[in-house]
């Protein structure tokens, strides 16, 4: 709907406009679903083979992956998304802020599964490779099964993260909940307060839901005794 036709005949306090423009929010929140979703799918892709590489890698490939996210981390995500869309011209906006928030992710990542990598103790790779196990097998099948189920905590953060920084898409025109909302809140400035009430409790609901779903992932998945 374009905002432009619509009849906003809003007051302070007055959340049936809130209401009325229901659709904004619902279209808003479904593009932020969609972002967050792709860019820690991309993040998963990308950092898992990073943290393992940050573990058990050789001299040259931690000298390349290393630098690489700590470069990726200390850099401010609006300047990642401004470099992919302006400067390396990709598009369509979405596509542009998927992979920015997916890199970034991914080096945050990579540092999640490098801890849960390194928290398995040194005597599971070394068992692995006296039953003959590649270094590769052992890492595959015996170190990362246990990596994976001590990483889910970190996602709590991770999730939230990058959930949140979607707003930043609004920079190059995507039209996820921040955009929509400011949308709303520029056609009718005596409702702001509400709209942007509205909008962080969309936020909320979002992080809350999904931080409970992984709390119980966590349970479901977790080592029993933690070794």
């Amino acid at each position: 709907m374009d905002p432009t036709q619509l009849v906003l005949q809003a007051g302070v306090g007055d959340w049936e406009f809130v209401w009325r423009q229901r659709q904004f929010f619902i279209d808003g929140t479904r593009l932020a679903i969609l972002l967050t979703f792709f860019s820690i799918v991309l993040g998963f892709v990308l950092g898992l083979p990073a943290g393992v590489v940050e573990a058990y890698g050789g001299r040259y490939s931690k000298g390349v992956v290393r630098p690489l996210g700590v470069a990726i981390r200390g850099t401010p995500i609006l300047v990642i998304i401004a470099l992919t869309y302006f400067a390396v011209g990709i598009s369509p906006a979405f596509l542009a802020a998927t992979l920015a928030l997916g890199v970034r992710s991914a080096a945050y990542q990579s540092q999640i599964f490098r801890g849960a990598i390194e928290s398995v103790g040194g005597g599971q790779m070394e068992a692995a490779r006296s039953v003959g196990l590649s270094k590769f097998g052992a890492i595959r099948h015996v170190v990362l099964p246990q990596a994976l189920r001590r990483s889910v905590p970190g996602f709590q953060n991770e999730f939230t993260i990058v959930l949140k920084d979607t707003s930043i898409a609004y920079a190059i025109g995507v039209a996820e909940l921040l955009k929509r909302s400011y949308d709303l809140f520029s056609l009718q400035t005596s409702a702001a307060l509400e709209v942007f009430l509205a909008a962080s409790l969309i936020y909320f609901v979002l992080t809350f839901s999904v931080n409970r779903g992984i709390e119980a992932l966590n349970e479901r998945v977790a080592i029993p005794g933690g070794n």
